[in-house]
């Protein structure tokens, strides 16, 4: 069916008044109905955005994972996060376009429709009433007349008959005539009224039926055509709100694309290995033991070394080095878990035992693994640097203001930024010398993580084990080698011919042996040898292990006293049993994988505990 231009209510549905009310009073709520569904869409929006703020924020990295979302795949997360709280923004936005644009008007057009209706409607029932009343008024004219008339042509009848009557008098006849002209001037008179109505109601009636009428029903026809009209503006209205932010919605979801092909698989591998690197060298192969040549002294022949890197602290005004044990036997980490270093880690304890002199074991990370360290010192060196820049600036400033007040008094007083200027300086020379003692500590830990890389790439650990031992040596010379013992420092030229060390390197016969400062306790026997190239032992690792064992041997003061909290069965070699609450020495502090080496209070037994499942009661104090 098409619509016609000339489609008109008032000639059409002229006489469909009640029809039409209804009509116009559906549309109306049909108006209202399409607003609330509008409405309801705009809180699903807003819930939806606050439901996708609520969910990034529920998935922000806490503070303590931060480092953890230094991979790219973490941020490339933290980047889709970012976008999906843009995409939040936009949802917000169509609701708030909705409710503005929208929701507003679509209230503002049905409150007017309905008013306007309602006028049009009053303004319909009046004319309606009016042609009521003056039909009413026509039909009793009417009746009026009917009465009037029958009653004249009755009153005719009587006079006729009077007037043929001989018998009554003249009087009576008159009587007769008067009552007869009488009711014909009421029935003429009834009759005119009737006729003035009749005129009166056919007007109204055709100014009801073809202007009046007509005129209420435009009105609501154009009534009802704005609202349709304005239901389809709103549909176009919210479709271009919602079409206006698509361009917003493919930044962000060209954003997260971005974000995704940001993440690289490599540089993520290579992260890890810059995060958890040590720095420290594999362990040795162990030592074959030959019990059929030397007994009990074959047991020493090739002593294992494995944690002479570890490191050393200053506890209370001794240093303490970590991985030590008692006097009462040599009880070693890789007996256990075969995590700590090689043989010839000498460089590198002398290098820990120089800087714990100078620092209590954090402020120059030494408490850290070498490659850690390194992480660590380069950071605070950045730190420091950007201190450095942003006080040099801000002193600057001070100066142009001083010279800006000094030329111009009137803006100021110089001397109020001398003080300013002073606490600056001061401030800028302290971070100065913080950062040239932390360059040194970065010199130092390059230098022992050097020695570390030189030592795992040596040719003489390619295998494992010595390349002596596989260059054709016979067993014999092993044997005469790993019995010579302590003979060798004496009569093997190689061990005695010490080598210049580099400076600012301890020299371990004179500053590790018996001087209380070294932490390694009054040792009765020197480090021989201990001054030379460790490098320089050409795999007679007898001699080396005299040297090892001396320091081994010797038996180190308790770090503090501790506390088990759970009672703990030694299932493993190297672990010691403790009861609960029971108070044992500190003998080793955890090196990060969980065990704690203690000694028991009433007798030498030493071992590993969990460090779980003790408290630290109180450090001790010991004065050289």
């Amino acid at each position: 069916m098409t619509a016609t231009t000339d489609a008109n209510w008032g000639t059409e549905l002229w006489d469909q008044y009640e029809c039409l009310s209804q009509h116009t009073l559906k549309g109306i709520e049909f108006l209202e109905r399409y607003g609330h569904f509008v409405r309801d869409r705009a809180t699903i929006e807003t819930e939806y955005a606050n439901k996708l703020r609520r969910l990034v924020k529920n998935y922000q990295p806490k503070k303590k994972e931060e480092e953890e979302y230094q991979y790219t795949s973490c941020k490339a997360f933290k980047q889709i996060m970012n976008e999906i709280n843009d995409l939040a923004g936009q949802h917000e936005l169509v609701a708030e376009n909705l409710q503005a644009n929208v929701i507003k008007e679509i209230t503002a057009l049905s409150k007017e429709v309905r008013e306007e209706r309602k006028k049009q409607l009053t303004e319909g029932a009046r004319l309606q009433a009016q042609l009521q009343n003056q039909i009413e008024s026509m039909q009793r004219s009417k009746k009026a007349y009917d009465k009037a008339f029958k009653e004249a042509e009755k009153a005719a009848e009587h006079f006729q008959r009077a007037d043929a009557d001989l018998n009554l008098s003249r009087a009576e006849v008159e009587h007769k005539r008067t009552t007869m002209s009488y009711k014909s001037q009421m029935c003429e008179a009834a009759k005119n009224d009737y006729a003035d109505q009749l005129q009166r109601t056919n007007d109204l009636q055709r100014s009801h039926y073809r202007s009046g009428m007509p005129d209420v029903y435009r009105q609501l026809q154009e009534l009802d055509e704005k609202r349709i009209k304005n239901i389809k503006n709103f549909i176009h209205s919210s479709v271009d709100i919602e079409r206006n932010v698509f361009p917003i919605i493919n930044t962000c979801l060209d954003g997260i694309v971005r974000a995704g092909d940001l993440i690289n698989e490599k540089e993520d591998t290579q992260m890890v290995i810059e995060r958890y690197k040590s720095g420290f060298s594999p362990p040795d192969d162990y030592p074959f033991e030959d019990l059929s040549r030397g007994g009990s002294d074959s047991g020493g022949s090739t002593p294992m070394i494995n944690n002479m890197h570890s490191e050393v602290k200053l506890k209370s005004g001794g240093l303490t080095v970590k991985g030590t044990v008692s006097g009462k036997g040599i009880k070693k980490r890789t007996g256990i878990f075969n995590i700590f270093g090689n043989r010839g880690k000498l460089t590198e304890v002398c290098m820990a035992i120089k800087y714990a002199a100078v620092t209590d074991g954090k402020d120059d990370f030494s408490d850290l693994a070498p490659n850690q360290r390194l992480k660590k010192l380069r950071a605070k060196i950045d730190e420091l640097n950007a201190k450095i820049k942003s006080e040099s600036a801000a002193r600057d400033g001070l100066m142009k203001m001083k010279g800006v007040y000094e030329t111009n008094p009137a803006l100021g007083d110089p001397m109020t930024i001398e003080g300013q200027l002073n606490e600056s300086s001061h401030k800028l020379e302290k971070l100065q010398a913080d950062l040239k003692r932390y360059e040194g500590y970065l010199e130092d830990a390059q230098k022992v993580t050097n020695h570390n890389n030189s030592l795992t790439n040596s040719p003489r650990f390619e295998n494992g084990v010595r390349n002596h031992r596989h260059s054709g040596g016979s067993a014999a010379e092993e044997d005469s080698l790993s019995r010579s013992g302590s003979d060798n420092s004496v009569t093997n030229p190689t061990l005695n011919h010490n080598k210049q060390s580099a400076p600012g390197t301890p020299q371990l016969n004179h500053g590790c042996s018996n001087s209380p400062e070294s932490g390694l306790g009054a040792s009765h026997t020197s480090l021989p040898g201990a001054d030379s190239d460790p490098d320089q032992y050409d795999g007679h690792a007898d001699d080396r292990g005299e040297f090892y064992d001396n320091i081994y041997d010797t038996e180190f003061q308790p770090l503090g006293i501790c506390k088990a909290i759970y009672a703990f069965e030694a299932t493993s070699e190297g672990s010691i049993p403790m009861e609960e609450k029971e108070e044992l020495h500190l003998i080793e502090f955890d090196q990060g994988d969980g065990w704690t080496r203690v000694r028991r209070m009433n007798n030498a037994d030493e071992g590993f505990v969990p460090t779980s499942y003790i408290e630290i009661s109180k450090f001790q104090t010991y004065t050289s």
